[in-house]
């Protein structure tokens, strides 16, 4: 019945972060001082059509792209934590008597499930976290209860499985996104302490949007938008196959025309997506401004792109990176890092788990 969604590690862990289009890894080791390193990290490419609206429907696809992620990153370790997309994971945060002990707190836990999961108990995998005492009642303790289909967790674990790996954690996308939005907001003004911060985290298919204030996430959201248009306006525009135009979106060598024709406009959409973004927020909820804007996921990098957001937002926008005021392993290359940071943040907050 319960796994773990937040139970502690300590032991060497691998974040694993299965998307749409790419498995990435991240491996983290902790110095003596107690500051981050990172080990390492790989990013391995996978049809689109392996994972679809966050469900794994081609397992085969998966384990191969998993396998070849862990041979690039290079390592002995198999240990792994792995994410739930937020959309497969049902939480809620429940008041509970202080001092229980745990078996009467798990039977509590599983009657309050009764009350709000849409399906049999026996189909699916419940854990519990004890946040702090209850506001305003310190007899009471706050409890937050996640929730999965039995089928969610089997899928993601079958896939590292099929690789080798040892599945030891399973997150949600949005936890692990929390834990890494923590390190990023290093760069920010009184890393971000006071502020709202608006994460736009854009993905192959998908764009997600995470609100932080005063480091605690306020509202999420998704939107179908992602970085794959890009790459069917490249595919449509220049008469080349899907893999040419993913290649040659991260590498470079299309026309002179590409930039004015087909990057720009891009941008720009992808600009109006985070004003939409920011409009539903102050709109839908208690806060009227958004101070930062960090941009995440493989699109963050475009050149041009942070300074547009920012300039039709009026909010100061960076790139995100994690691992900033990490030391990094020298065998990776510093500049490569920065540029691939951005799309790690779910594979960062998920290595994190090992520290808990």
């Amino acid at each position: 019945m319960k796994f773990d969604f937040f139970s502690e590690r300590s032991k060497p862990l691998i974040g694993v972060d299965i998307s749409s289009g790419s498995v990435k890894m991240v491996e983290l080791t902790q110095g003596s001082k107690g500051a981050y390193h990172l080990q390492g990290y790989a990013v391995a490419a996978m049809s689109k059509d392996a994972v679809v609206d966050g469900n794994i429907v081609g397992l085969d696809l998966v384990v191969d792209a998993v396998k070849r992620a862990w041979k690039l990153l290079s390592t002995r370790e198999k240990r792994v934590a792995l994410a739930l997309p937020a959309t497969a994971v049902i939480t809620k945060k429940v008041i509970m008597q202080g001092g229980m002990r745990e078996e009467d707190m798990e039977f509590q836990v599983e009657s309050e499930a009764n009350q709000y999961i849409p399906f049999p108990l026996d189909e699916v995998n419940i854990d519990f976290q004890v946040i702090g005492p209850a506001p305003g009642n310190p007899d009471e303790v706050e409890v937050l209860i996640a929730a999965s289909r039995k089928e969610k967790i089997e899928d993601r674990v079958a896939a590292a499985e099929g690789a080798g790996l040892k599945v030891a954690v399973v997150d949600v996308e949005s936890y692990a996104t929390e834990a890494a939005f923590l390190l990023a907001a290093t760069e920010l003004p009184k890393s971000g302490k006071g502020q709202t911060v608006m994460v736009v985290d854009v993905g192959n298919v998908m764009t997600n949007v995470y609100v932080f204030h005063d480091g605690q996430l306020v509202h999420s959201r998704e939107q179908a938008f992602g970085g794959y248009q890009l790459t069917l306006e490249i595919q449509r525009r220049f008469g080349v196959s899907t893999e040419e135009a993913e290649i040659a979106k991260r590498n470079g060598g299309l026309p002179d025309s590409y930039e004015s024709e087909v990057l720009q406009p891009f941008v720009e959409s992808l600009t109006q997506e985070v004003m939409r973004s920011l409009q539903f927020f102050t709109n839908s909820t208690q806060y009227n401004k958004v101070e930062h804007i960090l941009l995440a996921g493989g699109c963050a990098s475009i050149p041009g792109l942070a300074s547009l957001v920012q300039e039709k937002t009026q909010a100061n926008t960076v790139i995100a990176n994690p691992f900033s005021r990490m030391t990094v392993n020298s065998r990776l290359k510093q500049q490569q890092v920065i540029a691939d940071a951005p799309a790690l943040m779910i594979a960062c907050g998920l290595a994190m788990r090992r520290f808990d």
